[in-house]
């Protein structure tokens, strides 16, 4: 039901769009909505019109918390990241819960780092959702969310504590999420935080993002992305992909 919804593009459908789209019979349809209108899942806009609601994405960092993508593994995952990147630092994001279209740091591996360096506390980092439109993590996460939802995320302000490398020309951005879904990964120049590159891939659960791998150094270690952490961040972002593949097929998106 929630993926008729993505597939159907738009905020709002009736239950017999849904019905169609999903091949279920109508009564059944009804039923599952008024179900999870109840439980926030969906949101009645009118009768018979309906609209994802937030317990949408509380499902998703629900699935998040129990199929083991939060915990030692991802935690091993991202270790093995910052190893390779001779200690750089590693962050997994997830599209937050509530607040809009923003991406939530669930994870990290950041060894003996001063976290107060990159301009935020360790706290601030586990906790504060981030602008999808700044950011190699929340360009990859955007370039695989509905047209819809990137409209609503370009129409945002640029956050004032963005880096330097931040993209505000709307086209540049948009333009730069093609290329992430041909190439399976973003790369950003002192984007977010000033004096720090880093690199991001998308986490996709089948064909839905989830969210994204990202790997940070500063940028006079750092000042271009080698292929070879390119295909590490990657490859840790399939790791932890529920396909085990890294990324979806060329314009593919959730």
């Amino acid at each position: 039901m929630q993926q008729a919804f993505m597939d159907l593009g738009g905020l709002a459908h009736t239950s017999g769009e849904i019905a169609k789209a999903t091949g279920l019979d109508d009564s059944v349809v009804h039923r599952i909505l008024q179900s999870g209108v109840y439980q926030g899942t969906f949101i009645r806009v009118k009768r018979g019109v309906y609209q994802l609601g937030t317990g949408a994405a509380k499902l998703g960092i629900h699935a998040l918390a129990h199929d083991e993508l939060v915990g030692d593994r991802a935690r091993a995952v991202l270790q093995e990241l910052r190893l390779v990147s001779d200690g750089g630092l590693a962050l997994l994001y997830a599209l937050a819960p509530f607040g809009g279209a923003q991406r939530q740091c669930i994870e990290m591996a950041v060894g003996d780092s001063d976290l107060v360096e990159v301009g935020m506390t360790p706290r601030e980092i586990l906790t504060v959702g981030r602008s999808l439109r700044t950011g190699a993590s929340g360009r990859v996460i955007l370039a695989y969310l509905p047209d819809a939802i990137q409209q609503r995320v370009l129409a945002e302000p640029v956050v004032q504590e963005a880096g330097p490398g931040v993209i505000t020309d709307n086209d540049v951005l948009l333009s730069s999420l093609d290329d992430i879904r041909d190439q399976g990964h973003a790369v950003g120049r002192q984007e977010c935080m000033r004096g720090w590159n880093s690199c991001a891939a998308p986490v996709m659960w089948n064909d839905s993002i989830m969210g994204a791998v990202l790997l940070l150094r500063p940028a006079h270690l750092m000042p271009e992305v080698p292929p070879k952490l390119i295909e590490a961040t990657k490859h840790a972002a399939a790791q932890l992909s529920r396909t085990g593949g890294s990324w979806p097929a060329s314009g593919q998106r959730a």
